[in-house]
């Protein structure tokens, strides 16, 4: 999401001047059993003028190419150098921006992309946040092919609306806003099946955390990446659900952070290294602000 009051973030950030981060950093805790291990950090920088502002990602590969986006209508695709399984390197193969279905360039508050999954076929499907709705890219050079829009989409909040975008394996896309609770107070999620989309569960809100993105791991499970922004930085949440024709069931929280651990980490990808053990690999959105910065976090996730 792009926070709309940057000055209130700069001056938030510069008073917290990442006191829990430094502090955390030097005598990080050994993950407890059930909950996700800390691998490593890494700040991505890149003197370009569309870098920054990532909200999604998705990799492959064994975790050595990457698909990231930002929240300005931008795909780009990179490669990660690893040694020992840590990220060493990142370099940036391409850029494009996104157009709209007409093949004009996105722009402004149709341009706000906040989603992002890969299909079996490569095609990306990316959701948008300004005016909320889901688009096919066949090419990251193409067309939006935009998919029908529910009326329950029109209705969504501007700037809080489908922050998230997941594919499972049977090629079924599932989004939720970041902040609209349904009538029950509960967090909406809908599923496009290739024909339309439906309700088919809900997600219980917990605290002061918001939905900022989600997948599918290779295990099949639902994982939920939320955020929480308060006076000394920024907290990040993962919890994991099995998902089953009754809705989820099995919940876990992997990961809560104290604030400023991280920087505002909004993009996620589960995936499985070359050994089989599970990641979660995000990236933080710097709100193209010099205080903070691109960082891609990884953590070895419980099977």
């Amino acid at each position: 999401m792009r926070l709309r009051s940057a000055i209130q973030l700069t001056l938030a950030l510069a008073a917290a001047a990442g006191l829990a981060a430094a502090a955390y950093a030097a005598n990080r805790p050994p993950a407890a059993a059930g909950k996700a291990q800390y691998l490593g950090s890494y700040t991505w920088k890149l003197n370009q003028p569309w870098f920054g502002g990532f909200s999604a990602l998705d990799l492959s590969d064994g975790g050595r190419s990457m698909t990231v986006l930002s929240d300005r209508a931008t795909l780009v695709a990179a490669q990660i150098q690893r040694s020992r399984g840590a990220i060493t390197g990142v370099t940036a193969q391409s850029a494009h921006g996104l157009r709209a279905s007409t093949g004009k360039p996105l722009k402004g508050r149709s341009g706000d992309s906040e989603g992002l999954a890969v299909a079996a076929d490569g095609s990306r499907y990316i959701s948008f946040e300004g005016a909320a709705r889901v688009a096919r890219y066949r090419t990251a050079q193409g067309r939006a092919k935009v998919l029908p829009r529910p009326k329950a989409f029109r209705r969504l909040p501007p700037n809080k609306s489908l922050e998230t975008l997941a594919i499972d394996s049977r090629g079924h896309l599932y989004t939720l806003p970041e902040r609209a609770l349904d009538t029950h107070g509960q967090i909406p999620v809908w599923r496009w099946n290739g024909r339309r989309w439906s309700r088919p569960f809900s997600l219980p809100p917990e605290g002061n955390f918001l939905p900022v993105d989600a997948d599918f791991g290779p295990d099949g499970r639902f994982y939920l990446l939320e955020r929480d922004f308060t006076l000394l930085g920024f907290r990040s949440r993962l919890r994991r659900w099995d998902i089953t024709a009754a809705g989820p069931v099995k919940e876990a929280i992997l990961l809560q952070t104290g604030p400023g651990t991280h920087d505002n980490l909004e993009g996620l990808s589960v995936w499985a290294d070359d050994t089989g053990r599970l990641r979660a690999t995000m990236v933080s959105d710097d709100n193209f602000l010099p205080l903070q910065r691109t960082e891609l976090v990884e953590y070895a996730l419980p099977r």
